[in-house]
């Protein structure tokens, strides 16, 4: 008869907390730098100079079109043949933030995309400079249209954290692995993991909730 050990997940409950908060620290940092990036990118596909949108072009289509997990093994294991070195949590959130980069820089094109021509037209025929274009008419519509998509694509990257745990970066997945490891007890720990998961992502998809119905 199987005997399941849940003891073994509140006696290491602290680890997986603090699994937890690394995967927030991961995240939080991939959204901020991952929106930087991809709003410049965004820009310069939208150039009418045909180098920087190509070069936009061509990055977009090599990270959205390669595996997180190869993009970080190439960072972390790769780049060291080539003598830059970075450390775990470093490596995880420079490929994490490089690869959402290339979807928020769609989410950012989305959301200039759906504001009616008519303004920036309106906007040039008036003599405003770029700039002033860009903050005054685009960058508030454009940033309520992108909030919600934002908000999935944050939850989205909370989850894709769970593959950094193979480049020895100690988040909530790695923990529980830790955990089944040194126990032989593999159930329990992923079990632990998957509902710690599913706690975060629930928290953000009710704040995306919230924020439809307050824009709606």
């Amino acid at each position: 008869m199987v005997t399941l050990k849940w003891s073994l997940v509140f006696d290491k409950m602290t680890s997986l907390l603090q699994g937890c908060a690394v995967t927030m620290e991961i995240s939080v940092l991939t959204l901020i730098f991952g929106t930087i990036l991809g709003v410049v990118l965004a820009l310069m596909r939208d150039s009418h100079i045909k180098v920087v949108s190509r070069l936009a072009q061509m990055y977009i289509w090599i990270w959205r079109g390669t595996p997180l997990m190869v993009q970080a093994f190439l960072i972390y294991f790769g780049l060291p043949n080539l003598g830059i070195t970075f450390s775990a949590m470093t490596a995880g959130v420079l490929s994490m933030s490089l690869n959402t980069g290339a979807y928020i820089a769609e989410i950012v094109r989305s959301g200039i995309h759906a504001i009616d021509p008519g303004q920036r037209e309106a906007a040039k025929a008036l003599g405003m400079p770029w700039h002033l274009e860009m903050l005054r008419i685009v960058a508030p519509q454009a940033t309520k249209i992108c909030i919600l998509p934002l908000v999935n694509q944050f939850i989205a990257t909370i989850k894709n954290t769970s593959i950094l745990s193979a480049i020895t970066l100690t988040e909530l997945t790695r923990e529980g692995t830790l955990i089944a490891y040194n126990s032989f007890h593999y159930f329990e720990p992923y079990i632990a993991v998957a509902v710690l998961y599913l706690i975060l992502t629930t928290i953000f998809t009710q704040i995306a909730g919230v924020l439809e119905r307050r824009m709606a």
